[in-house]
């Protein structure tokens, strides 16, 4: 399939703030939220392959994300982006969708199935930061040294971000020329760099995370882990944590594949959400 229309077609007014949203497709509902450092461009090869797949896809950039507004004065913390998603899921009118986060919007995503559990018909979470697991020692120090005021030199942050949006992908070759500078254009220049301190490292907290021992146990809905096995700042022993703490939960390791393994990984990756989301519809009560 060529799918020509633009993955962000709309805009949605949430809380008082622009969100840039996509909608795509017809039947079974199936929303996507993206991490950090990303944007929706992130599922640009699985939306069609989901709408191929019989899919009402929904996507759109978080709060201070992207093509979203970035207010100087907003939570964009992992806990308000799960209630800035609850609140779109009632403007898109989905009272129960599957849903896939990855990254922070895996724990996002994990976030609104502790609170709103009755909304999903099956979770998919692709290598989200849990428990203590973040921020890698590469971001920490980015938060420490930089998130309260940004005064890294511009030519340096973009080399910067360069070198960790290498980091997040297996094949070194697919991060470079047009994509790597559709990744970084949201994260640099004048808005974004500032922007990308303020709404997205200052967040870089595991506090966020840090009860998921005690409430992952609880989850009763059909829940599968994704990750990649050469993920360099999600360790692939938190993916089998988490399968331990979430019952019933099935994980899926992809070889060659990084932290963003929908740049290495997207075939795959969009096959087994596939078959997940119609195996859950089709043993739904």
């Amino acid at each position: 399939m060529t799918y020509q229309e633009p993955l962000l077609n709309g805009h949605a007014l949430i809380h008082g703030h622009r969100i840039a949203t996509g909608i795509h497709g017809a039947g079974t509902p199936l929303v996507l939220v993206h991490g950090t450092p990303a944007h929706s461009i992130i599922w640009r090869e699985l939306v069609p392959l989901f709408v191929d797949a019989g899919f009402h896809v929904h996507l759109y950039d978080l709060l201070g994300f992207g093509r979203s507004e970035r207010p100087v004065d907003a939570d964009t913390s992992v806990a308000a982006q799960m209630t800035l998603l609850a609140a779109l899921l009632d403007h898109w009118q989905l009272p129960t969708t599957h849903l896939f986060g990855h990254d922070i919007g895996g724990a996002i995503a994990l976030r609104l199935a502790f609170g709103h559990a009755a909304r999903l018909r099956s979770l998919s979470i692709a290598d989200a930061p849990s428990y203590d697991s973040w921020p890698s020692p590469t971001w920490k120090h980015m938060r420490d040294e930089f998130a309260g005021c940004a005064l890294m030199p511009a030519s340096e942050h973009r080399s910067t971000m360069a070198r960790q949006l290498g980091m997040a992908v297996f094949h070194k070759d697919r991060m470079q020329g047009e994509l790597l500078r559709s990744y970084l254009e949201p994260l640099c220049g004048v808005v974004g760099q500032p922007s990308f301190y303020q709404h997205q490292v200052a967040h870089y907290n595991g506090c966020y995370t840090m009860d998921f021992a005690e409430k992952l146990p609880y989850l009763k809905m059909p829940v599968q882990i994704l990750w990649g096995r050469q993920d360099e700042w999600q360790p692939v022993a938190y993916a089998h944590r988490l399968q331990r703490d979430i019952s019933g939960a099935s994980l899926h390791l992809f070889d060659e594949a990084g932290h963003f393994l929908m740049e290495d990984a997207p075939l795959p990756v969009a096959a087994q959400v596939i078959a997940f989301v119609h195996h859950t519809e089709r043993n739904r009560p």
